[in-house]
């Protein structure tokens, strides 16, 4: 297959015009649909967004490599533009784009058509190939300047597998490489030439590896990774680390291969490279050092890992809590029930308490789950079972999701203690190490950790937040409003929460009603600020955040705060203000409109028994868009990351 089998006339378009870089990819799309390659034309443009959303494709020199791989294309293609004036395109060197490559592929186990795109991506590294391109004058002349780069390509590639007599060593250094992208396609070809053709100039040899869609070529070999004086991994996803273990290696970003490749080389040329040690079987890319992550970095992907499996826990104990309310919602008449009856809401009818356990044991995982994970990524599988234990002690105690927290990274950093602490011990004994020496030990003080160090500060925490509670009462009613919404909000579901909704719940008895009102609309802010978030700074937030962000809606309107608890976790010191703040705002308004609840719990399912509901809605409405602005503002793009 060869380029121009990708690329007909009806794709080609040579006197572009775009005012921005979203009208440039529809007219691209536009183009893409003209050649009946993709079967429905919107979905392949969102993937096609998508991509663009991690990470920009205009690559730099007035060049974009756009590119969607999806169910919504028929049959691989390519469309190309020439755009005389540019257009801004937000590009990696800020120039704008002028030439402009869409690509199409198909979800297909035929992978033929990614060799033609990555030979094209190469292409376009040739100044002078590319200027051709700009200037032709018809689509013939376009497509055939396109044919003869492709014929003296393939030409070159052929001389490359051909015997060649065996060449004299050469002296001066030996480098290797790893290029990947995540969608594989354009990226990965582009940097891995950009580093053979600038390590060719500078007189070195390099042996680069690309990790595409098609599967990893010019894989490295052992006696290769042996004998390298340096490894530059330019890269946007994970690729196994493990075997340049005690080598120079160089990690960094896929763009850095394509734009800043003599700048690479001279780097592994002057030998100030630190050496990469490996613990883990994946590294993740772009740690913009030169060899070892930042400290920051790793404990994001240290959260992040703990975070990730503790979301579908979230999400699906949530949900089925949520339907818990709904069906005693709609099964009993709240402004009949007694107080201590409307305090078991969720469970009073049989139905409501089947979905309300099931949710509840989903729930009782999560905080585990979360320390467990980040262990796991600190310190391999020793650490999960330390980890585990840690966050089950903190869900059981006092210190909530930030205990949790805690535990996970006390876990993973207290294995790793304990293996340099017995490293010196038989090797016949590694088996025993562990099975029998990590969990055992690591539990033990695990659990003298959290109870005698995490615990006892949280708990007396705890007891003065409850007792300056106690203290307020029948202060000013809107800053009291103030602090119990920031409170629901500062911990979610964590002692400072707890403090709050004991307050709250106590006050039903003795008849201020606007108090647990306040409490209860400062808990539903967190989740409903985040999914909000979510939908109008997407730029804010990962790919699975996103997916999973409008669920909190659901958690939120519910009154379940944990919803917001994996966000937070990613990034507490963004993320909690910003709830603190929307929910303060929202228990303010509350106070100031004097709404009252009766019920303990429910959300929008016992607003049957809200006073002043119109009011009440207003603030969780106020408190929702102050959070979710405040993200946006204090968040940053999980590009630019």
């Amino acid at each position: 297959m060869k380029i121009t089998d990708l690329l007909v006339k009806e794709g080609i378009e040579l006197n572009g015009q775009a005012a921005s870089k979203r009208e440039a990819i529809d007219k691209m799309v536009d183009l893409m649909a003209a050649t009946g390659k993709i079967a429905d034309k919107e979905a392949y443009k969102a993937q096609v967004l998508k991509r663009e959303e991690e990470g920009t494709t205009g690559i730099g020199e007035g060049i974009a490599i756009p590119h969607g791989k999806c169910e919504a294309v028929k049959a691989p293609g390519l469309a190309a533009m020439v755009l005389k004036d540019g257009v801004d395109y937000e590009s990696l060197d800020g120039a704008p784009a002028d030439l402009i490559f869409l690509i199409a592929a198909p979800n297909t186990k035929d992978n033929v058509h990614l060799d033609v795109l990555s030979r094209l991506s190469v292409l376009l590294m040739d100044e002078e190939f590319t200027q051709k391109l700009r200037n032709a004058k018809t689509t013939e002349e376009f497509l055939g300047y396109v044919d003869a780069a492709e014929q003296a390509k393939l030409a070159e590639e052929q001389a490359k597998a051909e015997p060649a007599p065996a060449p004299q060593e050469k002296k001066g250094l030996k480098l290797l490489g790893v290029t990947a992208c995540p969608t594989g396609i354009a990226h990965t070809y582009m940097a891995a030439e950009a580093l053979e053709k600038k390590a060719k100039e500078l007189g070195f040899s390099i042996k680069v590896e690309t990790r595409g869609s098609g599967g990893a070529k010019n894989v490295l070999t052992d006696a290769e990774i042996a004998e390298a004086d340096c490894i530059i991994v330019c890269v946007d996803t994970n690729v196994p680390m493990d075997r340049f273990d005690g080598k120079k290696v160089i990690v960094r970003q896929v763009s850095d291969g394509i734009n800043k490749a003599e700048e690479l080389i001279r780097l592994a040329e002057s030998g100030n490279v630190e050496i990469y040690h490996s613990g883990n079987k994946t590294a993740a890319a772009a740690s913009g050092g030169s060899g070892k992550e930042s400290a920051g970095h790793m404990i994001y992907k240290h959260l992040m890992n703990g975070v990730s499996h503790m979301l579908p826990f979230v999400v699906g104990g949530g949900i089925l809590i949520a339907i818990a309310f709904l069906i005693d919602g709609m099964s009993v008449d709240l402004s009949a029930l007694s107080p201590e009856e409307r305090g078991n809401f969720g469970t009073i009818t049989s139905a409501a308490a089947l979905f309300k356990g099931i949710g509840d044991g989903a729930f009782g995982f999560m905080l585990p789950i979360l320390a467990g994970f980040i262990a796991m990524s600190i310190a391999d599988r020793p650490g999960l079972v330390v980890g585990v234990v840690g966050g089950s002690i903190a869900a059981g105690g006092k210190s909530g999701f930030l205990g949790a927290l805690a535990a996970g990274f006390l876990a993973g950093y207290l294995i790793i203690g304990l293996k340099k602490l017995l490293e010196k011990l038989p090797e016949s004994l590694d088996g025993i190490k562990t099975i029998l020496l990590y969990p055992l030990l690591g539990v033990f003080f695990m659990g003298l950790i959290m109870n005698f160090v995490i615990e006892p500060p949280v708990g007396a925490l705890n007891t003065l937040l409850n007792n300056g509670l106690s203290s307020m009462n029948g202060t000013s009613s809107v800053l009291l409003g103030i602090i119990l919404g920031a409170m629901m909000a500062a911990d979610l579901g964590g002692p400072i929460n707890k403090a709050a909704y004991v307050f709250g719940t106590a006050s039903i008895a003795a008849g201020n009603y606007n108090i647990m009102a306040a409490v209860m609309i400062g808990g539903m802010v967190p989740p409903c600020a985040i999914a909000l978030a979510t939908l109008l700074f997407k730029k804010k937030f990962t790919e699975e955040e996103r997916k999973s962000g409008p669920t909190n809606f659901i958690m939120g309107l519910s009154f379940i705060s944990e919803g917001a608890i994996p966000f937070a976790a990613s990034d507490p010191l963004h993320v909690i203000p910003a709830m603190m703040i929307g929910s303060g705002v929202a228990g303010a308004v509350s106070m100031a409109f004097n709404c009252t609840l009766m019920a303990p719990h429910g959300g929008i399912f016992v607003f049957p028994v809200v006073g002043n509901t119109v009011m009440y809605i207003l603030s969780l409405v106020v408190g929702t868009i102050v959070g979710a602005l405040l993200l946006g503002a204090l968040k940053k793009d999980q590009t630019a990351a």
